[in-house]
């Protein structure tokens, strides 16, 4: 749809411009920082740092709904990714700067009746791993790198290092939009030596990033990361950078825009990990309930492994009791959970007395899962036409944890995050059908699960055929293939 076919009192309001102001607040201290500098923790107190804005130029809620599902049609790139939200993203970037690559807007997908059955809930799986990097990290990845962006444009920033630690993904989506961006800026990742899947290895590489494995687990690599941000001139990429959270609470705004801004039966579940994405769920919901665009929040539902279950540990003891501790983890085929010691930590801990201080009751949970749970949904998932990850078959595995737990009831519909490709993760359903996983993982293959291709071959025919032995090759094949399938001959 073009812009002048958009009805006149809403046309004015399609493209923005930018206007207010925002401000780093800490959440230790409560002090404010101005953005203009590249700041990840408190320089006051080290305390972790949320993005607040202000201005006293806002919609009704009746005109922004209508403005958001205009600017779902309408054809201009800046507004086709995470900004179509833009008033509640960064609304200080101008729309030039913002680097769009095709991130967001991904599908609502229903369950089909036998995964309905399994779990005993109706439910849709939201594929953020149809991204362009495969992965939901690109949501926040867009907003930051538009930051950088403008920065560089107005020339208050020059030649940045940007780095980032990583368990496949955030190097994935970091390499990605740092590569489009053509002068100023180069990435350096830090991986976990061994723990990330070829196919998320080949990402960064392919995208020209400075590849640096070290020994250790994630946690170990955000140790270092987290050492050269406080110490030298780098722009950290990792969800402690709150810019991520801006761009990842387009997942919220989505789902409230997708199904019709009603959220009152609703249950939306995410895996925890470094606890960016739940913070930006969080926080997401709440800046639509305070403006009076929702009139309900979601149950929110967060779940770990129990290789890395530390805000389970959390949530799981009485209020008067809680005291966070980071865990030491085991391996996970969730390997964007398998985090001991979550950054964002502080910031859920602020949002979720929010959440349910506005829900009006209990409307946040976590629990955990066995590995064992993680692949045999995942797999099932898969089985019924969809295209989850592992963390998508974690949050399967949680939502049905939850509704046997009695957190669900019947007329719930549950919205499961399944943040990456399937494809991806793709050395783990090799592992599986093999029957190769370390007894560390403790997952132990299902036959009914297992899945290997058939070699065919005939008396006849070993290999490929000559061309004059194309006919007979095609009729013997022809038949061993209709004996293996239990094929009827044609009356």
């Amino acid at each position: 749809m073009k812009i002048d076919q958009v009805p006149e009192a809403i046309r004015g309001h399609l493209i923005p411009h930018p206007q207010g102001e925002m401000f780093y607040r800490c959440l230790g201290c409560g002090s404010v920082h101005d953005i203009s500098r590249l700041l990840y923790t408190c320089p006051e107190c080290a305390g972790v740092l949320l993005l607040e804005y202000r201005d006293t130029q806002t919609l009704g809620p009746s005109i922004y709904r209508d403005v958001l599902d205009y600017r779902k049609v309408i054809n201009f790139r800046p507004l086709n990714g995470v900004f179509r939200y833009y008033e509640y993203i960064a609304p200080v970037i101008p729309p030039e700067h913002i680097v769009y690559l095709g991130e967001g807007g991904t599908p609502l997908v229903e369950a089909n009746g036998r995964l309905k059955g399994l779990v005993g809930r109706d439910f849709y799986f939201k594929l953020d791993g149809l991204n362009p990097s495969a992965s939901f990290k690109d949501r926040g990845m867009a907003c930051a790198l538009s930051y950088l962006n403008f920065l560089l444009k107005k020339g208050s920033l020059k030649n940045v290092l940007a780095i980032c630690a990583s368990t496949g993904d955030t190097s994935a989506s970091a390499a990605l939009y740092t590569s489009y961006i053509s002068e100023g800026i180069v990435l350096a990742v830090l991986l976990p030596r061994g723990k990330v899947t070829r196919q998320q290895m080949a990402q960064p590489l392919g995208h020209g990033a400075k590849v640096l494995e070290i020994p250790g687990v994630f946690d170990h690599c955000m140790k270092v990361v987290e050492y050269l941000s406080e110490r030298y001139d780098v722009a950290l990429l990792n969800s402690k950078n709150s810019w991520r959270i801006l761009g990842q609470e387009s997942y919220s705004y989505e789902i409230a825009q997708d199904l019709n801004w009603d959220l009152e039966n609703i249950v939306v579940v995410v895996p925890i990990g470094n606890a960016g994405n739940i913070t930006a769920v969080l926080s997401g919901f709440l800046k639509f309930f305070k403006a009076g665009i929702i009139k309900a929040l979601p149950k929110v539902i967060g779940v770990q492994s129990e290789h890395a279950d530390p805000v389970f540990r959390y949530y799981s003891k009485p209020r008067d009791k809680r005291k966070f501790e980071p865990v030491e983890v085991s391996p996970s085929c969730a390997q964007a959970a398998m985090i001991g010691n979550p950054v964002s930590m502080p910031r859920v801990m602020r949002l979720v007395d929010e959440y349910e201080e506005m829900g009006g009751g209990e409307n946040f949970h976590v629990v955990n899962v066995k590995e064992q749970e993680i692949m045999d949904f995942m797999l099932r998932a898969n089985r019924n036409g969809n295209v989850v990850c592992t963390q998508g078959g974690e949050s399967l595995a949680g939502f049905k944890r939850a509704v046997d737990l009695g957190l669900v009831e019947k007329d719930k519909i549950g919205i499961l995050d399944s943040t990456a490709h399937m494809l991806k993760f793709i050395s783990f359903q090799e592992m599986y059908f093999e029957d190769r996983f370390d007894p560390a993982y403790e997952v132990v293959p299902k036959e009914e699960l297992k899945n290997f291709p058939v070699e065919l071959t005939t008396p006849t025919f070993k290999s490929a055929p000559k061309q004059e032995d194309l006919e007979r090759f095609t009729r013997e094949m022809g038949e061993r293939v209709a004996e293996i399938l239990g094929l009827n001959p044609k009356k």
